[in-house]
């Protein structure tokens, strides 16, 4: 009974989402999927000039070669009221919090949850955020203008611990910084607190959004920004990534739990699992090993063989250094036998 509780599939059963183009719902992104819509856009002017930030020329001192990226239409925008904050506290809070709290909501209400039915209950949060852009922004107001809200507001903690916090939640809640995995290693540790029984409802995801220039013009010195806004994962054309911000959250309980409960079903997560590349050719050069490591360490925790896998979705770097090593690594991984 404990080896089968240290592998329980896990169903989603709710989904919630903020993406660019104006997608506030899984219907409308998988909508905005099936029309072939897309939405790379020039950086929006409540960010920053575009203009005045940009240059051809990747070396130029203080410029950016890129003014393209996938940006929400909204980011000022919140029903703070619903929430029992005040507009004074709002002003001062991190719009990635302001998201998180909204797409709980919904994410909890498209399961089918009364969000405000789980007070007191071992409902766990788990958020990946890497971004604190707001922060920055706030604090070049002046120090005149720092209020008792700044702090709550822009620390990353509170990111997850808000949410607990307005629903009454008991169960766990972290944010989780590992950079651009920090949505999966979110997702992951939600899965592990379900399966110990930690938890017996989690709300995993992520959030990221763009407030200021200067990550993009450190992103564009090193040359991985792609110039057209667009990448080009594991194409020869590949000319790096592109910046994007949005909010998502899963709903999360036992397969069996969710059977017992009559919830929608979604997906199913059969295993994950996680680890570092350590030292590859570079801090931010993939390791071929360790990424093959992964996969079957997630075969093996899902309990399924190479053969049975028929879809591989991935985060290519949309590099020609790192592409190949991640398309080896998964190859590898998955045609063995």
């Amino acid at each position: 009974q404990a080896k089968a509780a240290r592998s329980a599939p896990i169903a989603i059963v709710g989904m919630g989402c903020r993406f660019p183009g104006g997608i506030d719902s899984p219907d409308a992104y998988w909508r905005f999927l099936l029309e072939g819509h897309e939405a790379i856009r020039e950086v929006p002017t409540d960010r920053w000039n575009a203009d005045d930030w940009f240059d051809t020329d990747p070396n130029a001192d203080g410029k950016m070669s890129v003014k393209l990226g996938g940006f929400l239409d909204d980011i000022s925008g919140f029903d703070a009221a619903s929430f029992g904050i005040t507009p004074r506290e709002a002003s001062t809070m991190d719009p990635q919090q302001r998201l998180l709290l909204e797409v709980a909501w919904e994410t909890l209400e498209h399961a089918g949850i009364a969000p405000n039915s789980l007070s007191g209950t071992d409902t766990g949060v788990f958020v990946g955020l890497c971004n604190s852009d707001h922060y920055h922004r706030v604090l070049e107001r002046g120090a005149e203008q720092i209020d008792v809200y700044l702090a709550s507001g822009n620390a990353s903690s509170v990111a997850a611990g808000r949410i607990s916090y307005t629903l009454g939640l008991n169960g766990p809640a972290m944010t989780v910084d590992t950079a651009c995995s920090s949505s999966l290693v979110a997702l992951h540790q939600a899965v592990q607190s379900l399966r110990s029984g930690e938890c017996s409802l989690a709300l995993a995801g992520g959030v990221n959004v763009i407030c200021e220039p200067e990550t993009m013009v450190a992103l564009s010195k090193a040359g991985m920004l792609a110039p057209d806004g667009r990448c080009k994962a594991f194409d020869a054309s590949a000319d790096g990534f592109s910046r994007g911000e949005g909010c998502g959250l899963i709903a999360l309980k036992k397969l069996s739990d969710a059977e017992r409960d009559n919830d929608c079903i979604y997906a199913v997560i059969r295993g994950s699992a996680m680890n570092q590349d350590g030292r590859s050719a570079g801090l931010t050069v993939p390791s071929r090993t360790a990424q093959e490591a992964l996969i079957r360490k997630a075969l093996e925790d899902a309990g399924v063989m190479p053969q049975d896998i028929s879809y591989v979705e991935a985060h290519g770097t949309g590099t020609k250094l790192g592409d190949p090593i991640e398309i080896r690594a998964i190859s590898a991984a998955l045609t063995q036998g």
